[in-house]
């Protein structure tokens, strides 16, 4: 998907060193656009973007008098950030904006991630602009995502496999790719004027899948064959994990997400069909692609 060859427009990308702000931005410039990156850090910006887009301006999103300079001239603006930057954004520009929420706004276990995604969403809803927020599920398939690279090097090492209540909880993933591709549809959307007010949707993958299934998945495309699944309760594996994360050489598992394991993550994604008309990648060819050529960290 392409944004419109009548609207060559200046996008502003926030978070463009991080796994979506960077596959958006490269999908944007691939696709002949103007990119402008906005950065804390210009040294962990990939050398290929910094070369690629029109601009790369450095501002903290705290900095009151950097960001409106950083993000002048936007026709829209991306923030691929954490939510709670919203309302700086907001008060930086008067630009229409897409932006990445989470899922992780409607558990039970609220932390700091799901409180600032409620606080950005709330602040867009009371500026009123148009804007688009987009609250992806667990993300998988972007180039140094860990989510389900961390869980294949937690399978390897062991010999049984441990999960909250039989994993009989429900997920949702959602293929970075189509991720990257609904936050252009957004983009789209504002350009073509299509946009009148806030709007938010939950993009996921078409698949919902046990949390059994989906580790098994997992085992079978990583090539690691079978492992018994010991159905072991919640509040049990929530104390190993203050253990656990101490030990070197295992992925660090906070107890807020073994609790998240207990929950069932499935949504309605007709209206990101409907609206955006994103046809997600379902989750089998989604894994397998990923998985058959395992990154070097886990090899």
């Amino acid at each position: 998907m392409t944004l419109p060859s009548s609207s060559i427009a200046k996008i502003c990308v926030i978070g463009a060193s991080g796994r979506s702000g960077a596959a958006l931005c490269r999908a944007l410039i691939k696709s002949g656009h103007q990119v402008i990156v906005v950065v804390r850090n210009r040294g962990k910006l990939a050398p290929d973007l910094a070369e690629a887009c029109i601009a790369v301006r450095q501002a903290d999103l705290t900095d009151p008098v950097a960001l409106p300079i950083a993000l002048e001239n936007a026709a829209v603006v991306v923030n691929t950030a954490h939510a709670r930057h919203l309302p700086a954004i907001l008060a930086a520009t008067n630009a229409p904006i897409v932006a990445l929420g989470s899922t992780r706004k409607f558990t039970r276990w609220l932390d700091d991630h799901g409180r600032g995604v409620l606080a950005g969403e709330a602040a867009l809803q009371t500026d009123g602009r148009p804007s688009i927020l987009l609250h992806p599920t667990m993300i998988y398939g972007a180039q140094g995502e860990d989510n389900v690279q961390r869980l294949a090097l937690l399978l390897e090492r062991l010999p049984v496999i441990p999960l909250p209540g039989g994993g009989r909880s429900l997920v949702q993933p959602i293929n970075q790719q189509d991720v990257t591709q609904s936050i252009i549809a957004a983009i789209n959307l504002l350009l073509e004027g299509k946009v009148s007010g806030p709007e938010s949707l939950v993009i996921a993958g078409p698949n919902t899948v046990s949390y059994r299934t989906f580790v098994r998945m997992i085992l079978y495309f990583s090539g690691l064959g079978g492992r018994p699944i010991i159905p072991l309760p919640g509040w049990f594996l929530v104390a190993a994990s203050h253990v656990t994360r101490h030990l070197p050489k295992l992925p660090k598992v906070a107890p807020e997400e073994v609790r998240r394991l207990l929950e069932d993550k499935n949504f309605d994604i007709t209206p990101m069909r409907t609206r955006l008309g994103i046809d997600p990648i379902p989750l089998e060819a989604g894994l397998q692609k990923l998985l058959s050529e395992p990154p070097a960290h886990l090899t």
